[in-house]
């Protein structure tokens, strides 16, 4: 069905409230459903707060991608109406200063430009016919111009002169040279040669001038001063950036292309956002110690002299993005214990909760995740999430409270019982730390009955998971598992110590205690069939599903998904080696191979009996395929019951389509079966 016809009855929450039941409840979600799945995304608020303006987010099962598309919402009424919903791809919207026109990028004409959709003439304007990417569309206050960011690109180097090429002969392609230190990333392929630049653009159209210039790259959220006169950002424009990659500062151009630095501090400094009077900068600030977890601290500049102070320094958590919503306070976002909270804090450092529903913009594993946009006045949209239900459009009243407008999934999963999520804390077995985790009960559970474990291991390892809606472990739930997950150590959310507690063991005995002490404390209430014991992880959790199976056999079965299995071969192979190898290891690989192998799963594979799935995108650049069949043949000269599937086409975002999604759930499914007792 048509995407703008898919949903039309869905104007507030008060609609679906009065809607007939017109399907009984059904248990569980299904393969299928994943395709039917929505989520809400960068919720722009508008200058006077009526309206909201955000990305629907939606699956095209014939085209087997995303669709983005750009909804209006009324914040009083939740009446939503669709400005562009069709089969191309509408998203960065952002509202002009005095409210009248929306800015965005779309692919409509053939390649992705800048457009701009006036709002009471219903008419909208391509501006531009620009040849790569865009990116940090942002308005200038007096609204007579846009700023962005995009790839300008260079010639590749060349080292040899070829002869020339006879008149129609056919030659094969010339020979790529890279000669950069960082020359791939994952889900692009090699990088093309070129630096971002800054670029500004009359907002009635027109050509665009590129302000920045230099082999450096210049990218991120761009902050205009008051007058619009001159722009700021964050940039690393260090010589050796390639082999800096924790530094970068902030930096003003105008409309001259004149660059004044503005922070030179050890770290990162990055971004920065005006207060509406202009007279102060708020920034974020990041160590450049060379550890694998940092956290963000807030930073506000005085304009007029320059001055610098950092607010809430002993607070221990993350903050995110930093928007002005008076001429004291900010509102922010920071991860704590497994959620994303939405809060306020004001200029000397005073925080307050607003709500822990900030959520929902990933589908397929309980990651934390959400977005906000906060006005001048003090408004904020956000997207609200829960345990089960991905993403939706949502805003802060005048009283702090916190206000749904949309409702995009209740004609799918109002009439099917979901697995329900828990809490649960338990104490490691090797130091006693406190660990978090949740499980997902089957939609049918009964607790005097007996059901199968399935342990799921997050990536990062410095990410989180937490009681967010998630496909593939619901899928999983709906098949009958009991399904676990927690926050090791290392996790993210819990402060920098507790992040830390990985530094130069990843993976351990130590974070594999901590998932393991997880099992038996699920196995302790009682529902836990310990003879049906599943073990599955991607990424870093792919990592630690293939180290742990190197430790016990008490899995039936195992799926390692993405995994590094031999770190000496990894960093040197992989698209992150310039940031992992100083920042999660004592030093380089070959004055540290013990160190290295002692991190590796392959180190353990001589101990492995348990059967394992394998699974890894054939593009992926991060765990590239070569770690995957490293431990594949291993097992297979061990005569070990394994199998690997790879994923044609897919980076490390494996289930980046809707239809990888569901085969990766599916063949994890079915290999589980197939050893179950």
């Amino acid at each position: 069905m048509p995407f703008g016809l898919k949903r039309t009855l869905q104007c507030s929450l008060l609609a679906f409230a009065t809607l007939p039941v017109l399907a009984q409840a059904s248990a569980g979600l299904q393969a299928e459903d994943i395709f039917e799945l929505e989520y809400a995304s960068d919720p722009q608020i508008s200058p006077n707060g009526e309206h909201v303006v955000y990305v629907r987010n939606s699956n095209d099962v014939m085209k087997d991608a995303k669709r983005q598309n750009l909804w209006l919402v009324d914040a009083k009424t939740g009446v939503q109406s669709p400005l562009f919903s069709d089969e191309n791809r509408y998203y960065q919207p952002r509202w002009s200063p005095d409210g009248s026109k929306i800015a965005f990028l779309s692919d409509v004409s053939g390649s992705t430009q800048v457009h701009v959709h006036y709002i009471a003439q219903n008419r909208t304007a391509l501006l531009t016919q620009l040849q790569s990417g865009i990116s940090d569309l942002t308005w200038s206050p007096d609204g007579k111009w846009l700023a962005f960011s995009q790839k300008v690109e260079e010639k590749p180097a060349v080292i040899a002169k070829m002869p020339a090429k006879p008149k129609g002969a056919q030659w094969s392609e010339s020979a790529i040279v890279i000669d950069k230190a960082y020359y791939q990333a994952d889900g692009r392929g090699l990088v093309k040669p070129g630096y971002r630049q800054i670029f500004v653009l009359p907002s009635e159209g027109g050509t665009p001038r590129q302000l920045t210039s230099g082999n450096y790259h210049h990218s991120g959220k761009l902050a205009w001063r008051s007058d619009s006169k001159g722009i700021v950002f964050s940039a690393n424009r260090i010589a050796d950036w390639e082999y800096k990659r924790l530094e970068g500062d902030l930096f003003e151009v105008d409309f001259n292309g004149k660059i004044t630095q503005l922070t030179n501090a050890p770290g990162r400094e990055h971004s920065p956002s005006f207060s509406e009077n202009g007279k102060q900068l708020a920034f974020l600030s990041s160590s450049g110690e060379l550890n694998p977890y940092r956290n963000h601290k807030l930073n506000i500049m005085n304009w007029q002299s320059k001055e610098s102070r950092m607010i809430a320094k002993d607070f221990d958590r993350s903050i995110q993005n930093p928007s002005w919503i008076g001429s004291a306070k900010l509102a922010i976002a920071y991860d704590d214990h497994g959620m994303r909270k939405l809060a306020t804090i004001t200029t000397k450092g005073k925080i307050k909760d607003l709500t822990d529903t900030l959520s929902g913009t990933t589908l397929g594993r309980p990651y934390l995740s959400g977005q906000f946009s906060a006005n001048f006045d003090g408004e904020i949209a956000f997207t609200k999430g829960s345990s089960s239900r991905p993403a939706d459009v949502a805003v802060t009243t005048s009283k702090g409270k916190v206000k749904p407008l949309t409702a995009l999934n209740e004609d799918l999963l109002a009439h099917k019982t979901l697995g329900k999520v828990h809490e649960i804390t338990y104490k490691s077995s090797f130091d006693g730390e406190p660990i978090q985790g949740w499980y997902i009960t089957p939609p049918d559970f009964d607790p005097s009955k007996k059901y199968p474990l399935l342990m799921e291991i997050h990536g990062g390892p410095h990410l989180a998971y937490g009681p967010h809606f998630s496909a593939e472990l619901q899928r999983y739930a709906a098949q009958g598992y009991v399904v676990f997950y927690d926050n090791h150590r290392g996790s993210s959310s819990y402060g920098e110590r507790f992040a830390m507690l990985l530094k130069y063991k990843y993976s351990s005995k130590e974070d594999f205690a901590d998932h393991n002490s997880g099992v038996d404390a699920m196995i302790a209430k009682g529902f836990i069939d310990q003879d049906n014991l599943f073990i599955a992880g991607g990424s870093a959790g792919g990592i630690a599903t293939a180290y742990a199976i190197g430790l016990t056999d008490r899995f039936n079965a195992a799926v390692v998904v993405k995994p590094v299995i031999n770190w000496l071969s990894k960093v040197l192979t992989a698209d992150s080696g310039l940031v992992q190898i100083p920042t999660q290891f004592p030093g380089m690989p070959w004055e540290h191979v013990d160190h290295y192998w002692e991190r590796s799963p392959l180190s353990l594979v001589g101990n492995v009996t348990t059967p394992t799935m394998l699974m890894t995108g054939e593009e992926d650049l991060r765990t590239p395929m070569a770690e995957t069949e490293q431990f594949y043949q291993a097992l297979k000269h061990r005569k070990i019951d394994s199998v690997l599937v790879k994923i044609p086409g897919a980076p490390h975002g494996i289930a980046g389509r809707p239809s990888r999604m569901i085969s990766k759930i599916e063949h994890t499914l079915a290999w589980f079966e197939k050893y179950k007792k």
